[in-house]
């Protein structure tokens, strides 16, 4: 589990692909604090660390990527390519500061970046959910976009905004989106669950 508090920006060093994808990316965390089979959210998808290590760049680990993955992420829909700068958390811990909200890292779906404008000092960004995941998304609600904790301003249809902050876009890579990128959507839980329970009411 995760909070959506990003906690390090990585940058894809290496990919592979051989049977699975498989990815290097560098990072600022200590390799030798993460262990094999330790759970890192990527952009948001919840990935298992293979490998650590140092090179010359600093400090990396490795993760297997399964088509499955692959084709329900930004992974296959932008083409994570040598250089792209993700979004890094770790798993939270028992006693961790639950400072977002909590995410799984089981993207459920892309969105797509359809507007930019600039509000003062912040950005309002307003992006366009699958028709499938947008009754879960509401006025002042969480979502996870990339890996990152954000509440919804305004929703309309499958449109919703959210407003970015400077420290935001220095401390993410949020910085650095453009119109027509696609972004990993991960809806909040307990939205999913109280739309399920209104079902179950409704019958």
């Amino acid at each position: 589990m995760f909070t959506g508090i990003i906690t390090d920006i990585g940058r894809v060093q290496r990919l592979t692909q051989k049977g699975d994808l498989t990815a290097r990316i560098s990072t600022s965390y200590d390799p030798d604090s993460i262990a094999i089979g330790a759970s890192i959210a990527c952009d948001g998808v919840c990935l298992t660390a293979t490998a650590t290590g140092r090179d010359d760049q600093g400090g990396w680990f490795d993760v297997d990527i399964s088509a499955e993955t692959v084709s329900k992420t930004n992974i296959g829909h932008n083409g994570w390519a040598v250089g792209k700068r993700l979004n890094l958390e770790r798993a939270l811990k028992v006693g961790d500061e639950l400072g977002g909200h909590i995410v799984s890292g089981h993207v459920d779906g892309v969105a797509q970046v359809v507007a930019m404008a600039d509000d003062g000092d912040s950005t309002r960004v307003t992006f366009r959910a699958p028709e499938a995941l947008a009754r879960f998304i509401a006025p002042k609600g969480s979502v996870a976009l990339n890996g990152t904790s954000l509440t919804v301003n305004e929703v309309d249809g499958c449109d919703f905004g959210v407003n970015f902050i400077p420290h935001t876009k220095v401390a993410t890579t949020w910085g650095d989106v453009v119109v027509g990128d696609q972004i990993n959507l991960e809806i909040d839980t307990l939205a999913r669950y109280v739309a399920r329970l209104a079902e179950w009411g409704g019958q």
